[in-house]
This record gives structure tokens, C-alpha cells and sequence, in this order.
């Protein structure tokens, strides 16, 4: 007796969207992200023509150029960055699922990805992350430092789960997870004479030898700002894009002044090496915290655990 059954075949996907489901999409992604075919090569340990040769075939079968080519490097067109955003997702999603059903072992595995600024990696993210794994020892956490752009930006093309830094202006494709204001603090050595204040004005902190950090980070723009308005006359005795090297200057100069947020220097104050005051002059208190994630990705379970109990901390313990 036939089947009742129907015999009608699966549908396929299309060519095109199965196509963007193989290996090419690697090589696609690397070029993106590094600027250039031969710098995905060395990378990938790929060819570059065989990498070139995948890169023809995906935009004759999309028929849309990917990239706008220069002299100097290659960067996605309009569809390029629409194919990045599903290439950057579809590997989230692979990833996600290795880390999830590792996770349901009670997370005895499973690795997540941070980039910070300098600031936050000194002593906050590290004890965080101590803490974190001795509750979770089979976690491995990655931490990379860099700018504040720099670490946006690689929260943007997928290179973290986490980014922890310090904003002033929102950005497109991002989550904030967390938010919280961070104003410039003076920073001094315990037992400094202007340690005894609880706030205090940028002329007061520029009687003192100062120690800046360089112009590319917020706490400096704001405080160049700030300065301008005034237009108090600043010569740092030492400037350095090294925040430990700041805090080592007041370390070997008593009566040295630097200037911070303040979860920089937070297990510094407690231990009493150091101390920080607010300054009160107006417009050093526009910039925040951001824990930033990437819009659209579902983080692994065990990165979905530390960005809870990151904002939980964060939110915790301001002062």
C-alpha cells in the first residue's frame, strides 16, 4: 500500500546561502580584519592566492564587489561589511554553542575574551578575574590592553566578548551592558598636603610637579579641556602612555601629583599607598564606564557569568 507520507524533497537553501556557510567566509573575515591579503596569509598560513582566489569566486557569486581596493590596503565595501557582520556572527554562534555545552558540565570549561584599557587591567580586572576562576577554575580568560578606540573596535569585529573601557560618546553596534560615570580624580601619595581635601581645583593640583598620561586617553583630553578653559598653563614633569609608570613617578617625588579615574588606583587608596580627591572644576566628570558588548551576539555561558558579576562589582562599589 503506498505511504501517505509525502514525497515531496527538503527544501534547499540557495547556492549563494549555502556557499556562505564554508571556509571562504575564514578567509573573507581575515582580510577584514587584518587589511590585506597578504597579512591574512601570514595569519592564516594560507596562500594568498589561494586566498584571493576565494575572495573572486564569493563576489562573483554575489556578484558585488567586497572590498574597495587601494595602493595601501583593502577595506570592505557596503556589502563587504553586511557579509562581516553575518561572518562575525555565524562564528559567535559556533563558538557560543562549544562554550554552552561545555557549560553544562557546570562550566568546568569554557574561555572568554576581555579588552580593557590599562586603567582596569593594573589591579581591578585581575583580582576580578582571580576571584572569578577560583569559583570556576576551568574558565581561561584572554586580556588584551589597549586604547579606548582600539578596544571598541574590537569588541565591533568580534576579536572579544567584553569590552571594558572608558567613553565619552556612544557608538553604533555596540551593547552597554554597564554604565556608570568616571570623573577625573587628582592622585597623590597618602600623607601628600592635598590629600586632605575631598575636593579641590585644578590650580590648586598645577602647584605641584604633575605627571600626565598622553593626549590619546579621556582622562588627559578631558583634563587638556578643562585646563584650556581656564587657560592654566601646564608643563607636566614627565608625560607616559604607561599608567604604571605615572603612579611610579609619586612613588620617587613626595610631593608628585598625577591624575586618574579612580577604580585605577582603587586597591592603592585601600591599602593607603595612595590617595585621590575629586577635582571639582566643571567638565572633568564627562566620561563613563562602558561594558560594551557586541548588538546581536549571544555570549557563551561563561562569559554571560563574568559580565554579570563584572557589573555587579562595578555597580557595588563606587564611591
Amino acid at each position: 500500500m503506498p505511504s501517505s507520507k509525502s514525497t515531496t524533497p527538503k527544501r534547499q537553501p540557495p547556492l549563494a546561502a549555502r556557499r556562505l556557510q564554508d571556509t571562504a567566509l575564514r578567509y573573507f573575515l581575515e582580510v577584514v580584519r587584518s587589511g590585506s591579503v597578504s597579512e591574512a596569509s601570514v595569519r592564516l598560513n594560507v596562500a594568498g592566492s589561494a586566498i584571493s582566489r576565494q575572495i573572486t569566486q564569493l563576489e562573483s557569486l554575489l556578484g558585488v564587489a567586497l572590498f574597495d581596493r587601494h595602493a595601501r590596503g583593502m577595506l570592505p565595501s557596503a556589502a563587504g561589511e553586511l557579509l562581516a557582520d553575518h561572518a562575525i556572527k555565524s562564528a559567535f554562534d559556533a563558538e557560543r554553542v562549544v562554550h554552552d555545552i561545555a557549560a553544562l558540565q557546570g562550566m568546568q570549561r569554557g574561555r572568554v575574551r576581555i579588552v580593557t584599557t590599562e586603567g582596569f587591567a593594573m589591579e581591578f580586572l585581575p583580582k576580578l578575574i582571580g576571584d572569578f576562576t577560583k569559583r570556576h577554575p576551568g574558565i581561561q580568560f584572554h586580556m588584551g590592553v589597549h586604547p579606548p578606540a582600539e578596544s571598541t573596535r574590537r569588541v565591533l569585529h568580534g576579536d572579544a566578548d567584553i569590552g571594558v573601557t572608558m567613553s565619552r560618546t556612544p557608538e553604533r553596534g555596540l551593547t552597554i551592558e554597564h554604565l556608570q560615570p568616571s570623573p577625573v580624580m587628582a592622585v597623590m601619595r597618602h600623607g601628600h598636603p592635598l590629600a586632605q581635601f575631598k575636593q579641590i581645583a585644578l590650580s590648586q593640583l598645577l602647584a605641584y610637579p604633575i605627571a600626565l598620561p598622553e593626549p590619546d586617553t579621556t582622562v588627559r583630553q578631558l583634563f587638556d579641556i578643562a585646563c584650556s578653559r581656564q587657560r592654566l598653563s601646564v608643563e607636566p614633569v614627565i608625560t607616559s602612555n604607561y599608567i604604571s609608570g605615572l603612579i611610579g613617578f609619586l612613588r620617587h617625588r613626595k610631593d608628585g601629583v598625577t591624575i586618574s579615574g579612580e577604580i585605577s588606583i582603587r586597591y592603592q587608596v585601600d591599602r593607603r599607598e595612595l590617595a585621590c580627591v575629586r577635582l571639582r572644576d566643571r567638565g572633568l566628570d564627562l566620561r563613563n564606564i562602558e561594558v560594551q558588548t557586541l548588538t546581536g551576539r549571544t555570549l557563551s555561558h561563561a562569559a554571560q557569568a563574568f559580565l554579570k558579576y563584572l557589573t555587579e562589582q562595578l555597580s557595588g562599589q563606587v564611591p
